[in-house]
């Protein structure tokens, strides 16, 4: 296996990104969006994830190749929630189960400790229990479950809030 690096994501990526992405649109219930995204269309949510101090991407990189991608974005648009991330981490769905989401997170963590932000949220679909394991690792803590908040594949999919402050006790 050839070692993976870690690094700030490039514009020049997010070809790759679209296609780690796109498998969990096309084929899970993970991501609620339905229809494939194309890199123009997730151009805007780059930029977004890609700006000042609060939100930094980051991806995980073997043998040149793009295996993974974790990132901060913005919570909800009402500048009160400014103070609060909301964090987003995706593997290609044959490099799980290896380390790379705990090697992201702990860089993207690492980037935002000095970061204008109170709190990072996680919204994870049910069931996901290496997702909840990997946010537990990093001190998250479950909030609360909506149920039955979206639909996909013709049936309804609860999803799991998880929360912890960026600055650990």
């Amino acid at each position: 296996m050839p070692p993976t690096t870690v690094r700030p994501a490039t514009r020049h990526d997010l070809h790759r990104i679209v296609e780690i992405y796109n498998y969990y649109v096309i084929n899970t219930p993970i991501t609620f969006t339905i229809e494939p995204v194309t890199v123009e269309g997730f151009s805007e949510w780059f930029k977004e994830h890609t700006t000042g101090p609060r939100y930094k991407l980051f991806v995980a990189e073997e043998a040149g190749q793009v295996v993974a991608f974790a990132g901060t974005g913005r919570f909800r648009e009402r500048a009160a929630y400014d103070t609060t991330a909301e964090v987003t981490v995706y593997c290609a769905h044959d490099a799980g189960g290896r380390g790379i989401g705990t090697m992201l997170y702990r860089t993207l963590l690492d980037a935002i400790a000095g970061a204008d932000l109170n709190r990072l949220v996680a919204g994870i679909t049910l069931p996901n229990d290496a997702s909840v394991a990997l946010h537990q690792r990093f001190g998250f803590k479950a909030v609360g479950i909506f149920s039955e908040n979206g639909r996909k594949f013709g049936r309804y999919w609860d999803v799991l809030w998880m929360e912890r402050p960026l600055r650990l006790p």
